[in-house]
């Protein structure tokens, strides 16, 4: 296919390679992160959507997607797909979306679980929202991209299960460090207590594949002094999006909400910016209760 790719920071780059190492012509844009080998380099983003079969996006923020759309919108041909895989709030994923399919385009959201490691490895699991026909038209690309790839519902859905599976991480993530520090103070080895847990009822992702402890369970950033695989400030943008989709529907989300104070809080006063956002360890274990 031809392929426009739009954003190759730490999670385009890696995502635009492999589908240019996997034989598809690539042209890309960024206007600060550098181009991974294999790409054609474009001067702007018309430049790269332009006369393309599938443009990739892969921005921070809702407001840079509505920018990025606005100027690329207009210069796809009908029936290509418009596969966004940046995380961002439902309401600019449904908004690009409409503008995208009333210009005769096929657009879907497709934002990316898995960090860096699986955009390199192309591992991610991709949830997407959007019409079927266009995530079949996709489904090669994100094969490529990714492990999984799943078709949530309409426009929209794929950010919706990206920021309720993080919430979800979030506060698991918490509760575990919390659990381990716990331990610490109580006498517990951390290797008895994985052991434990791991194959008990309080087992979860954060325990069994992405431990905070280091030197318990497979690798993990943990053994390497917290150096991110998913970024503390990454998980508090999650955070926020969840809660901004919870006030939006009136949704009670106590925990996703108690999650997000606790991230802004480690990350905008703490020492939590820069770190992985698994190093809440280390930081239960340096307080006390009050």
């Amino acid at each position: 296919m031809k392929i426009g790719f739009i954003g190759l920071g730490n999670m385009g780059g890696p995502m635009a390679a492999n589908l240019a190492a996997a034989g598809h012509d690539v042209t890309g844009f960024d206007p600060i992160a550098p181009y991974p080998e294999g790409i054609e380099t474009a001067q702007s983003g018309k430049d790269a959507a332009r006369g393309r079969d599938v443009v990739i996006t892969m921005l921070p923020d809702g407001a840079i997607l509505r920018a990025v759309a606005a100027e690329i919108v207009p210069v796809m041909a009908r029936c290509t797909v418009f596969l966004d895989c940046s995380t961002v709030d439902v309401s600019s994923a449904r908004d690009v979306a409409e503008q995208a399919a009333k210009a005769g385009l096929l657009p879907l959201d497709a934002p990316v679980s898995g960090g860096v490691g699986g955009a390199s490895g192309g591992t991610l699991t991709f949830m997407v929202g959007g019409e079927k026909a266009a995530f079949d038209i996709a489904k090669p690309l994100f094969d490529i991209m990714g492990q999984k790839a799943v078709h949530c519902g309409a426009s929209g859905n794929g950010q919706a299960a990206k920021i309720c599976n993080n919430m979800i991480l979030g506060v698991t993530m918490i509760a575990t460090c919390e659990a381990f520090a716990l331990a610490d103070k109580l006498g517990l080895d951390r290797q008895a207590m994985y052991d434990v847990v791991s194959t008990s009822s309080g087992q979860s992702w954060s325990m069994t594949t992405y431990c905070p402890a280091p030197g318990i369970g497979p690798e993990s950033p943990a053994d390497r002094a917290y150096a991110p695989g998913f970024a503390a400030e990454l998980m508090l943008k999650d955070l926020r999006l969840a809660q901004e989709a919870a006030e939006e529907t009136d949704a009670d989300t106590p925990l996703g909400l108690a999650a997000r104070d606790l991230y802004a809080r480690f990350v905008d006063e703490e020492d939590g910016k820069g770190m992985d956002f698994s190093a809440m360890l280390p930081r239960f274990t340096r307080r006390s209760r009050t």
